[in-house]
């Protein structure tokens, strides 16, 4: 049994970066299915946009990835745009149905060509697209397919829900969208979906193994995106439930465990996990009320590349 590998956050600042990247990189040209035996493996790449996105937001991302590995199968998930208000378990029950039929298409397409040996499935989220990534993966649809988990990419993505966010003004627009829209996933993302605290969405989610079958794991955040919570998006513990007394942070703190133990757990093969941390020039925006209230942060990570192209070019071996 491997143990997981666990780096050290890597903290990224893009102007370093670009600097960086002005080194040609060279493109790696790679069969379109690498053989295996006497089968193929067959590798998917499955984005899911956020709330009230679009299934073209992580196009740069999904670029990129195929730069790496131009055999990669991508499916930019549809099936929940305009569909992101309601709850958590019915938005990652239709993602399911969508990723198994891709898979199953393909599988029976590559019937045709030898058979499939092996799969590698691959999953990127952004903001809410990986709580609906990870209440997919509870699916019995998915079941089949749980071995074949390779990489994972979140996005800025809640894992531990909203509790303890420090931005009240952000937490009002959220207090809003409960009252006048009747958002679910809102009162799921702020517990407010159950009275008894062991009875929301999100505690019986980080019960379920969701992260332990992925190969890797990246966890992408920013200290300057306000939309998520800076220790939610890094699946770590935060000051404020360090110094709270209550039942909420006894659930908080069960919840992070729950996450935390699927990543640490034994493995027939090495685990990879890393938190990286981004910090965007924001100096040629200006102060502006997207900066004020962290959204500039939260929406850079899908207008710009450079983050993704380092990790991905730094750490090949996990995207292909």
């Amino acid at each position: 049994m491997f143990p997981c590998m666990v780096l050290e956050t890597i903290y990224l600042y893009t102007p370093w970066i670009r600097m960086l990247l002005h080194y040609q990189l060279g493109v790696v040209i790679r069969q379109y299915l690498v053989l295996k035996g006497n089968g193929r493996i067959l590798r998917v790449v499955v984005f899911v946009h956020g709330f009230q996105g679009h299934h073209l937001d992580l196009r740069l991302v999904r670029n990129q990835w195929l730069l790496m590995d131009p055999g990669a199968e991508c499916l930019m998930s549809e099936i929940n745009e305009d569909k992101t208000s309601g709850d958590f378990r019915e938005m990652g029950s239709r993602l399911a149905g969508e990723v198994s039929t891709f898979l199953r298409k393909k599988i029976d397409k590559l019937s045709r060509y030898g058979g499939c040996r092996d799969i590698k499935l691959s999953f990127v989220g952004h903001s809410i697209g990986n709580i609906i990534i990870r209440s997919a993966l509870t699916e019995s649809l998915m079941g089949p397919f749980l071995k074949h988990l390779y990489t994972y990419m979140s996005v800025s993505g809640p894992h531990l829900g909203y509790w303890y966010s420090s931005n009240s003004l952000f937490n009002s627009g959220l207090w809003l969208l409960k009252k006048l829209k009747g958002a679910q996933c809102i009162h799921q993302l702020t517990f407010s979906d159950d009275p008894d605290l062991q009875n929301t969405f999100f505690y019986k989610l980080c019960k379920q193994k969701t992260l332990e079958n992925f190969k890797n794991i990246i966890l992408l955040s920013s200290p300057q995106d306000g939309y998520v919570p800076y220790h939610s998006a890094r699946i770590e513990l935060c000051h404020a439930s360090a110094s709270d007394q209550s039942k909420k942070a006894q659930v908080f703190l069960e919840m992070l465990n729950n996450c935390l133990d699927q990543i640490r757990a034994p493995s027939s093969e090495q685990r990879t996990f890393m938190r990286c941390d981004v910090n965007f020039d924001q100096s040629t925006q200006g102060k502006n009320l997207n900066t004020f209230i962290g959204r500039a942060a939260h929406i850079e990570f899908l207008e710009t590349d450079t983050f993704v192209r380092f990790i991905m070019w730094s750490f090949p071996e996990l995207f292909r």
